[in-house]
């Protein structure tokens, strides 16, 4: 038998990846295993300190089961699955799983593991005793000489009575007497989670005095189908309500100024920047970043726009301009009060510079204090992969611009 990961249908990015398993000689039709399940057998994990790429399955020796990578609850974890599907054994949980490989003999398993307040280390796990020790100490030294800050983990109801989850990040030195501006963090994707990896920006602005919160509003994966599909062409929704649901939470915190709240987020958290400013004035100040404003030019202009034919409508704009015009931002940037800093970088192919553009000069002609940053020759990933000097230069903006509005 093939065992292989695997998503059904053309442009259902909500579906969960399942794992299946076919006859090599393709005897009998393919079989998922996993989709009673309802979790994403994919390294889903939003980040700025390196990409996470998804381990295959791995046959266990005996041929009676799989070690499996997954998505549950904002962590990357690690499982046995039987061959009928029905038992998924955690091997490894609470944390971030970038890659696994085991063994000649499967007694041990070696992996990348990284959590909220550490970077990542190489662990090794031995199987029998399902005990596991870490082979190295990267940036413990430096880490043990700094105050990050404390996060704390919350779950709450979102705006459909459905349960979410959340981080709240307070600064350095935190005092619960104190009033705190604040920022909210949208990921992007939407297909992809926040949870229990190191997020070098949220310490950043922590560490200038804001409390940073984030959370996985239903559009994104970790939470089932159901939450994923929530937005399927109506982007602006549920997301919406749920975000506003979890700064409802956080606002009515007593060490939170509500008067000093500000909103930032990147490719889809950028979508839901300029969406979120386009219908509400509760925050003072945004960053919207390599966002998506216009639904209808994005398909003409995106690396992948043909794809998002499914996601926004199904057929392509010219036989749904409407739909296409209904989720994007710009159709209400006539209501934006809200000083927004746009930064794009020039060698975007996914959320092409024009994006960025239209919204910025959208604000502009309404008179709404506005500027946008372009960095030269960076890709869509400049906030994790980008060139040192310029992911530094990005930061110091964020926190000016914050820093105007909300200090």
């Amino acid at each position: 038998h093939i065992a292989y990961l695997a998503s059904e249908g053309q442009g259902n990015a909500w579906q969960n990846t399942n794992v299946w398993l076919v006859p090599a000689d393709g005897a009998a039709p393919a079989q998922k295993l996993t989709g009673h399940l309802d979790i994403e057998f994919a390294s889903h994990i939003a980040t700025d300190t390196g990409d996470q790429p998804t381990t295959n399955p791995v046959w266990a020796n005996d041929g009676q089961s799989l070690f499996v990578h997954y998505a549950r609850h904002g962590a990357t974890c690690v499982g046995t699955l039987s061959l009928d599907g029905r038992t998924l054994a955690p091997l490894i949980e609470n944390g971030v799983v970038g890659g696994f490989t085991l063994d000649k003999d499967q007694t041990k398993l070696a992996y990348w593991f990284g959590n909220l307040t550490d970077l990542g280390q190489i662990r090794a796990l031995d199987l029998a005793a399902n005990r596991s020790r870490t082979l190295t100490r990267f940036n413990q030294s430096w880490l043990r000489r700094i105050d990050l800050g404390q996060i704390e983990e919350v779950w709450f109801k979102g705006a459909a009575d459905n349960d979410l989850q959340g981080w709240i990040l307070t600064p350095p030195g935190f005092d619960p007497h104190k009033k705190y501006p604040s920022i909210l963090e949208i990921h992007g994707g939407p297909w992809t989670q926040y949870g229990y990896s190191f997020f070098h920006e949220f310490y950043f602005l922590a560490a200038q005095g804001y409390v940073v919160y984030f959370t996985n509003p239903r559009g994104g994966q970790g939470y089932g189908e159901a939450h994923a599909k929530a937005i399927h062409r109506n982007w602006g929704q549920a997301d919406y309500a749920d975000l506003m649901a979890w700064t409802d939470y956080v606002a009515d915190l007593p060490y939170i100024d509500t008067e000093r709240m500000g909103v930032t987020g990147g490719s889809y958290g950028g979508y839901m920047t300029g969406w979120i400013v386009g219908q509400t004035n509760r925050f003072k100040a945004a960053v919207a970043q390599r966002m998506v404003s216009n639904a209808i030019s994005f398909w003409g202009s995106s690396d992948v726009g043909y794809f998002f034919e499914d996601v926004w409508d199904g057929p392509p704009p010219w036989d749904g301009l409407e739909r296409y015009w209904d989720q994007s931002p710009m159709k209400y940037v006539g209501n934006v009060q809200t000083p927004t800093l746009v930064i794009h970088s020039e060698q975007d192919l996914r959320c092409r510079q024009e994006q960025g553009e239209q919204f910025f000069l959208a604000l502009k002609r309404l008179g709404i204090d506005s500027e946008m940053i372009l960095f030269p020759d960076e890709p869509h990933g400049l906030s994790r992969n980008g060139r040192t000097d310029r992911r530094v230069v990005r930061l110091n903006h964020i926190q000016r611009w914050f820093d105007k509005y909300l200090s």
